[in-house]
């Protein structure tokens, strides 16, 4: 079960957390809006919850062989990518919102990278929970709110967080003396359009394997969300 943690980690890092990262710089790349506006923020939002939904479905169709093997378990990846989906486009919309309120305030770039972490794992966990309110009474794959996976939903947003906070890491712009991860991710004005996103998708990548190894290492056996 311990070493199992580690498993799914990697399948959920490739299926889902590269992907996030590479459509939300992809998108925010390519939609030629500021990043001081509402438009920019909608347009990333909705490129990350693409890369989700997307990645979760093709890489379930790469184990399947190609094919699911009934309308029940087609249903059940689809409806589990919608509600990964809605929770992402509340992180993903808020986050370069939340980067740049932080920043206004000239907090330090751990400031930032701290800010950011909490703030985004409360909007992913609000889109969460809101998305169990809307989908599982038509949705059978998706369980209604109970306490019981208001901890697990509350534990996986704290490492999709971590994944936005280290995402922060991509900004050269902002104090890059402070930056410790500039050397890892940083994205640069001259880079491409393709490799600025597959280094956004792999700071995102990154954080959420690093917040989940801690998960991974700390809780029993039975009691992490990803058991």
């Amino acid at each position: 079960m311990f070493w199992k943690r580690f498993t799914v980690t990697m399948e959920v890092v490739i299926s889902k957390l590269f992907p996030a990262g590479f459509f939300w710089q992809s998108a925010g790349s390519l939609c030629g809006l500021s990043s001081e506006t509402l438009g920019f923020a909608l347009c990333t939002g909705l490129g990350e919850a693409s890369g989700v939904f997307f990645g979760h479905v093709l890489y379930q169709l790469y184990k399947a062989g190609g094919s699911f093997k009934s309308k029940d378990n087609s249903a059940e990846v689809f409806q589990t990518a919608a509600f990964l989906a809605t929770g992402t486009i509340c992180s993903g919309t808020s986050w370069q919102p939340v980067v740049n309120f932080l920043q206004s305030f000239g907090l330090s770039f751990i400031g930032v990278f701290v800010g950011t972490w909490i703030m985004c794992t409360y909007a992913f966990n609000f889109g969460l929970r809101m998305a169990r309110n809307l989908y599982s009474e038509n949705m059978k794959h998706v369980e209604e709110p109970t306490w019981l996976n208001s901890k697990s939903d509350f534990a996986l947003s704290i490492t999709i967080g971590g994944a936005t906070a280290f995402f922060v890491g991509t900004d050269t712009s902002y104090l890059p003396d402070e930056n410790f991860l500039i050397h890892l991710v940083g994205v640069y004005d001259d880079y491409s359009v393709f490799y600025g996103a597959f280094l956004a998708g792999c700071s995102t990548a990154l954080g959420f394997a690093v917040a989940q190894t801690l998960f991974n290492i700390s809780y029993p056996t039975g009691k992490c969300w990803i058991d």
